[in-house]
């Protein structure tokens, strides 16, 4: 129900209700008014009769009363007037005329009491009737004790009238309806304009309405039409002035918003939802780079990633593949949100061959929904059911660093679908955080790796000397420490340049790293000094290893400028924990070997004895 309706209701409901009080006023009022009258008319006739019997009881003419009245029926209005003789007069006098008698109860009780009885009669016309008693006394003129034989202040008679008010009546009906008439003509008018002043105020509601119903459908082109100059138009135009600022608002705020993630709006969307919905995508990527920044390690914000994807997107059946720094291969990092190094939705030959991964070899986002036959590598397994895939690269430093591959059943495809802008936005505030831990593990790798010969530098060493000697002490086991170093190299940089210097060294780490297990670790020690330690290795079996690299090197031929280089190495041996109880001990005590090859002719491998180490003083 409108508001016009309702308050043109309210005051019908008013002005029905004062109405009804002001005509039931006014007909009680008429009522007690005709009563009142009527009572004072009879009243009067009565002391006229009273006063006529009395003057015609004293001239004699007392016997003359019935013509008088009848007469004073027609003369005064009434109906019927009757002269009642008391039980006292009628012992004196006799009965009198006929209908001279109390002719019911109501007369009867008259005479007994002494006091006047009126009464309303309502039949075919509505009559009034009273009874007016006639008390003797002694103090009147003339005296009524003179004529009758009675006691002062006894019933003598009385007088009995009755008068049509049915005119009164309806006098009183036309006055009351001509009254209320009036008045619900001046109401009835009073409404109307009442009406003509709320309109405004209704079709500016109406209209305000029906503006903010469409602003919350997202539409705030809405117009309120101002229809007064008064508070209502400031209304209507301080309406209008708002719509049209939500509306260029947010379309800049949402053309800023779409721009940031990639979307393009959809024809009739709800443009406070969708700016809504982008912003707080926006908010929640931005929550989610700040956690990922905390992150110690790749692996970590690829976790993180997939419990987002799961969180926010409600995407289950999500993998995380990871291009390796040489671009030749790729490595499962998660399949469906969990730890996984073998692909299960792809051709495996995208490990070893990246270029089969369209969203690698392209940079751009391969959408499955739309086109699922896009990637000749997508192969899920025919147990899984039918499948779509949406596959997101993660662009590092130019380049695809990562891929995300998301997939969703057929039915569900179109909210994937939906959802591609704000995934994007989460994986753009990822792609720097994945690059720069990337490039910390980088850094941090070439600070412990020599540069020329990819081997472990001495810092490396001194790091992982820790986790050597726990690991060592832990298993109870022992590990060799080879110290090696080349023979006369100092003669290769100053006869042939650093260069040859430099292949010559090249060539050495190769044959040393081909010449030990992928777990014994390879570092270069400073200048053309190596350190190689054999884990779970002494004795007998670390001096076959060092003297096959022995071998191997007086074997090796490094050819630079047309000539080709022959080197040999002395290799000294000691043995942790055998040795010494500390680990750089049992490296000095390696050293110490090392420097008795070199003294003992060098090309030589030597094992550390006591015997060697004379200097009381601990390393």
């Amino acid at each position: 129900m409108t508001l016009n309706a309702k308050v043109t209701l309210f005051f019908i409901g008013i002005a029905a209700g004062l109405l009804a009080v002001l005509i039931a006023i006014s007909l009680y009022a008429f009522r007690i008014f005709s009563i009142a009258s009527a009572t004072e008319h009879i009243q009067t006739a009565a002391e006229i009769v009273r006063t006529h019997l009395t003057e015609s009881m004293v001239n004699g003419v007392i016997d003359k009363r019935e013509g008088f009245l009848q007469r004073l029926t027609k003369l005064q209005g009434l109906e019927s007037v009757r002269v009642i003789r008391s039980p006292e007069v009628e012992q004196q006098f006799g009965k009198g005329l006929h209908g001279e008698t109390a002719a019911d109860e109501l007369e009867r009780s008259v005479l007994r009491e002494g006091k006047p009885r009126f009464d309303l009669l309502n039949g075919n016309d509505t009559v009034f009737r009273g009874i007016i008693p006639y008390i003797a006394s002694a103090s009147d003129t003339p005296n009524c004790l003179q004529c009758h034989h009675v006691k002062d202040g006894a019933v003598l008679g009385a007088i009995s009238m009755s008068m049509p008010i049915e005119s009164l009546k309806h006098k009183a009906l036309v006055t009351v309806a001509g009254i209320g008439g009036t008045v619900a003509f001046f109401m009835l008018m009073l409404i109307l304009l009442l009406r003509r002043l709320l309109r405004p105020i209704s079709d500016t509601a109406n209209a305000v309405e029906e503006a903010v119903q469409r602003a919350l459908r997202g539409d705030f082109k809405a117009h309120v039409e101002q229809q007064t100059n008064d508070e209502i138009g400031q209304i209507a135009t301080d309406m209008n002035r708002l719509l049209t600022f939500l509306d260029e608002g947010l379309n800049r705020i949402g053309h800023n918003v779409a721009r940031l993630t990639k979307r393009t709006p959809t024809p009739g969307e709800n443009l406070l939802t969708a700016t809504i919905d982008m912003v707080e995508s926006l908010t929640g990527a931005a929550h989610f780079k700040r956690a990922i920044e905390g992150d110690e390690s790749q692996l970590e914000i690829y976790q993180r990633l997939a419990r987002t994807l799961k969180s926010e997107f409600h995407q289950e059946e999500c993998s995380l593949y990871e291009v390796s720094s040489d671009k030749k291969h790729m490595q499962v990092i998660m399949v469906d949100g969990a730890a996984a190094d073998t692909c299960r939705w792809c051709d495996p030959q995208v490990m070893v061959r990246p270029e089969a991964c369209r969203a690698h070899r392209t940079g751009h986002l391969v959408d499955g929904v739309g086109d699922p036959a896009i990637c000749t590598a997508f192969r899920p397994p025919a147990e899984a059911g039918e499948r779509r895939h949406i596959c997101f690269p993660i662009m590092q430093s130019g380049s695809v660093g990562s891929v995300v591959q998301i997939l969703s059943r057929p039915e569900t495809a179109s909210d994937l679908r939906k959802a591609i802008p704000f995934i994007n936005v989460y994986l753009r505030e990822t792609a720097p955080v994945l690059e720069t831990k990337r490039l910390m593990v980088s850094l941090r790798d070439s600070t412990l790796r020599d540069p020329m010969t990819g081997l472990n530098n001495r810092r490396f060493l001194e790091e992982y000397a820790e986790i050597l000697i726990a690991s060592v002490q832990r298993k109870r086991t022992q590990a060799a420490i080879l110290m090696l170093d080349l023979d006369y190299f100092k003669m290769v940089n100053d006869t042939y340049g650093h260069d040859a210097g430099d292949a010559v060294l090249k060539a050495l780490a190769t044959v040393l790293k081909q010449s030990v297990r992928a777990v014994d670790l390879v570092i270069r020690y400073g200048g053309e000094e190596f350190v190689i330690i054999l884990l779970d290795t002494v004795g007998v079996a670390a001096e076959l290893v060092a003297e096959n690299i022995r071998a191997r090197v007086e074997e090796l031929q490094v050819p630079i400028a047309g000539i080709v280089l022959k080197k040999t190495i002395s290799i000294g041996i000691a043995d942790f924990p055998n040795d010494s109880k500390t680990f750089w001990q049992a490296v000095k005590f390696a050293d110490v070997a090392l420097y008795q090859a070199k003294e003992q002719g060098r090309n030589r491998v030597i094992r550390f004895t006591s015997s060697m180490w004379s200097d009381d003083k601990e390393y």
